[in-house]
């Protein structure tokens, strides 16, 4: 039988608290000056990417390579997708090759559980449109419990693009699993409906939304997925929603800066607030590569 992660609202805590003790004990391999184990040695990993991608698409190869797997990457734009070869197709020369694992980011909700049903391959959601990104809420968790000690209990303020944000339903489904109280801020034309429903607190004020906060997660305003008219202008969004150190000041004072990243400076987060001592950015780039180690490596070997 084999084991896929599609998604973080299909794990119980149970698992996420497994794939986290993994992922710390990866991370030291990270750390380390060596930067390999054989886990994966004899493996093949493929990275399928219909969207661009420079952190996750790179954390995934070296996380492969440095558990000695074959690593190998696809874009559409240079391969046969773009000559019109149907995702069914594309499943199929993979599956021919006898990859061990796929790694998929692709812009249509659902397409990583479609892929899943047609390859023998073990598939990892690496973005899946407007729906999921598990590994990234991992890796977010990851760096809170570094910082924290644990997720339950803690009052996480996600501040940005909520309605385009496939972050941010991973993060909620994780973080709520695990105990944590979630609340989102930003415009109404940015939140999506039904939100509320997922057990969230939602604010179109961003400063009752960062209120006594233990994390404040900023999340990239997506101009490339929205339509024109959702908010005034960039500089507007700023002025009302972007957290810089003055609306910071109302989370608490030992509160970690976040973000997915890439940042857009002087939109969801002042320069200031990015390259501030409380933020831990570049810390969540180092737990990536350490989850995606985990979760390869626990897919393989049973899953979760």
């Amino acid at each position: 039988m084999k084991h896929d992660l599609l998604g973080l609202k299909e794990l119980n805590a149970d698992q996420i608290r497994n794939i986290l003790d993994e992922a710390a004990d990866m991370k030291r391999v990270v750390l380390s000056k060596e930067k390999k184990i054989h886990n994966l040695q004899g493996k093949t990993v493929v990275n399928l990417f219909y969207e661009n991608s420079t952190r996750t698409r790179l954390s995934f190869e070296l996380a492969a390579k440095y558990m000695s797997a074959n690593a190998a990457n696809i874009s559409s734009s240079g391969s046969s997708v773009a000559k019109g070869e149907t995702l069914a197709d594309t499943a199929e020369t993979i599956n021919a090759m006898g990859t061990d694992i796929l790694v998929m980011r692709h812009n249509m909700s659902g397409a990583p559980h479609i892929l899943s049903k047609l390859v023998d391959a073990s598939v990892v959601n690496a973005g899946d449109g407007m729906d999921e990104h598990p590994t990234q809420a991992l890796l977010d968790m990851l760096t809170m419990i570094e910082h924290k000690g644990h997720i339950e209990g803690l009052k996480v303020a996600i501040i940005g693009d909520i309605y385009h944000s496939r972050v941010v339903r991973s993060n909620i489904y994780g973080l709520t699993k695990l105990g944590a109280e979630v609340s989102v801020g930003g415009p109404r034309t940015l939140m999506p409906m039904g939100i509320d429903e997922m057990g969230v607190q939602v604010f179109d004020n961003v400063h009752e939304a960062l209120v006594d906060a233990d994390i404040v997660m900023g999340l990239r305003i997506q101009l490339e997925r929205q339509k024109k008219g959702l908010f005034p202008s960039i500089r507007e969004y700023f002025r009302f929603f972007g957290v810089d150190e003055s609306r910071l000041k109302l989370a608490k004072p030992d509160a970690i800066v976040m973000h997915p990243g890439p940042v857009n400076r002087g939109v969801e987060l002042s320069t200031a607030v990015i390259d501030g001592a409380r933020s831990v950015i570049t810390q969540q780039v180092t737990s990536g590569v350490a989850v995606r180690m985990a979760v390869m490596d626990m897919l393989v070997h049973g899953g979760f």
